[in-house]
């Protein structure tokens, strides 16, 4: 597993207020071979989206100042260029009902707090991205 693992080349964008949650995601990320860039609120990372384009993944907090993470959702729903973008909402929200709504608003799936490395692989092979 480790040599495909070491090859994902996927451009991730990380959003999450908590720092410490950002770098456990980027070591993660970045040991399975991802760039990765960091917002720590759904308006940061609508400046880094339209700096850099979509990106293959994105990781996002539900739970955040400025803009929440299912308010981004609702605004890159609207937007077509991010329609191929790949959308994990990772969150200490548990409830069915969460899930069920972050997924409509457009996450292509759903991850809680407290999650692990293997656990965020899991998702990643769900997702499509073979690891």
């Amino acid at each position: 597993m480790a040599s495909n693992a070491a090859n994902l080349g996927l451009s991730t964008l990380i959003v999450d207020d908590s720092r410490t949650t950002r770098m456990v995601l980027r070591r993660i990320m970045e040991s399975l071979g991802c760039e990765v860039e960091e917002a720590e609120h759904g308006a940061q990372a609508l400046e880094r989206l339209s700096a850099h384009g979509s990106y293959d993944l994105a990781l996002i907090d539900w739970n955040m100042p400025v803009m929440n993470g299912l308010d981004l959702l609702n605004k890159l729903s609207t937007l077509l260029q991010y329609a191929q973008m790949r959308i994990l909402m990772i969150s200490t929200r548990g409830e069915l009902d969460d899930m069920l709504e972050a997924i409509t608003v457009g996450a292509t799936d759903y991850l809680t707090k407290p999650f692990s490395k293997m656990e965020l692989i899991e998702k990643l092979d769900s997702l499509g991205f073979s690891v």
